[in-house]
């Protein structure tokens, strides 16, 4: 499934032909944000949503003094704030925090306020648990059926600690062998990829599948060409024409289990793209070293 010098080489779920073959798959679906109206707006900020069976994805881009609130949030979610000096303060649980920018923080269930000072670009990724937002999507249409392959949504463990306001900052350096930048918590993981300066070699892509999870890659940077192709089955009416949809950023591809997938960035410049998990993956969390806060977020039992 990959080529022997990529990390996910080593993965547990590397080995291509696990799934058995089914009739019926999910559906693909793409998010231009950049093309399109927000679902929300007012003075401080412009809002875009979109989802995925278990996830909403809502990119704001806020001015100077916005407020984005949550009131009875059911379970953890992530803020993700991608630009240098463009930073929050965090207000849940109790307490309060100052997120830099360039960062990704944990922010727990139940009430929270997340203030822009210097506006800028906040990114949060909440369960479809919130009914709310995940009915505000431009996308949720697709989503009225399951995927089929995808088990019910279970977060992972608390935090031994309990829940609080975690932030780790972005700035890591790459290492050989690790693949991106993965945090997790209890409903989400998010792998950060390094800026992929100009486009990626064509003769080094990575096709692959998943058995029972989506993926969304959301796009921050430059463009990418989302490259989806369904595996034929016995019956001749499910098979589909390969996918090879162009999106600029910002702009949401979401994944459906089991089908064959890889994107390349194509802009001359700086691309850059987040993969989104939701629960978090428990092959990526058995790799020793990956999960850059693993102390903070056990994994289940296996």
């Amino acid at each position: 499934m990959y080529e022997t010098d990529d990390p996910r080489s080593r993965l547990s779920t590397a080995s291509a032909g696990s799934a058995k073959a089914s009739s019926t798959f999910g559906v693909s679906t793409y998010a231009r944000f950049y093309d399109t109206a927000p679902q929300y707006q007012d003075d401080g900020q412009r809002t875009w949503y979109a989802r995925g069976q278990n996830f909403v994805v809502a990119y704001s881009e806020t001015r100077d003094g916005a407020t984005l609130g949550r009131e009875d949030q059911p379970d953890e979610y992530v803020l993700l704030l991608p630009d240098d000096g463009r930073g929050a303060r965090i207000t849940a649980g109790g307490e309060t925090k100052d997120a830099p920018g360039y960062s990704v923080t944990f922010v727990p269930p139940g009430d929270s306020v997340v203030e822009m000072p210097r506006g800028g670009r906040a990114i949060r990724l909440i369960t479809s648990r919130s009914a709310d937002l995940a009915g505000l999507a431009s996308n949720a249409v697709a989503y009225r059926r399951p995927d089929p392959h995808i088990p019910p949504f279970e977060p992972w463990p608390d935090p031994p600690g309990g829940f609080a306001i975690r932030t780790y900052s972005l700035d890591v350096p790459d290492k050989p062998g690790r693949f991106g930048k993965i945090w997790r918590c209890t409903t989400f993981m998010v792998n950060v990829f390094p800026p992929q300066h100009g486009p990626r070699d064509p003769a080094k892509l990575s096709p692959h599948h998943h058995d029972d999870f989506q993926q969304a890659s959301l796009a921050i940077g430059g463009s990418y060409v989302h490259h989806l192709r369904w595996p034929w089955t016995a019956d001749q009416s499910e098979w589909r024409e390969d996918e090879h949809e162009l999106c600029g950023s910002p702009s949401l591809c979401v994944i459906p289990a089991r089908v064959i997938h890889t994107s390349a960035a194509v802009d001359p410049g700086v691309n850059l793209l987040v993969d989104i998990f939701s629960p978090p993956r428990a092959d990526f969390s058995a790799m020793p070293g990956w999960v850059l806060n693993a102390d903070d977020y056990p994994a289940p039992p296996q």
